[in-house]
């Protein structure tokens, strides 16, 4: 089981900038697919980015072109760079090691990290 913690959420204005990184446990990490999810008030759980061992990325249509997901194994880190943010994008950003076998969805996750986009 790998341990994360996510941090870098807050309050932040219509079209202002946010950097939310991950930090994982354990010596699988650069041997997995890293994921961020959301989940708004009242809404499903939705996926945002996802970043594979060899680092090809994915992203989901409401936030390409303004959310960079990115790694750096040697850190067992992976940030999600995000710009231009709307209010839409508020929610609890949630931080996923991808189970392998199962695909995408599925197992570790951390505890969560808020960000509010709002005047």
């Amino acid at each position: 089981q790998v341990q994360l913690v996510e941090s870098g959420g807050g309050l932040v204005q219509p079209g202002g900038s946010l950097r939310l990184s991950c930090s994982a446990s354990g010596s699988i990490f650069s041997r997995q697919t890293m994921g961020w999810y959301r989940q708004a008030p009242g809404k499903q759980r939705e996926f945002v980015a996802r970043i594979t061992s060899g680092g090809t990325t994915g992203y989901a249509d409401s936030v390409k072109g303004r959310f960079i997901i990115s790694r750096d194994n040697t850190k067992n880190t992976v940030w999600l760079q995000m710009d231009n943010l709307k209010p839409e994008d508020t929610a609890v950003y949630y931080c996923n090691a991808e189970n392998r076998y199962l695909g995408p969805g599925t197992g570790d996750w951390g505890q969560g990290t808020q960000v509010t986009v709002s005047s």
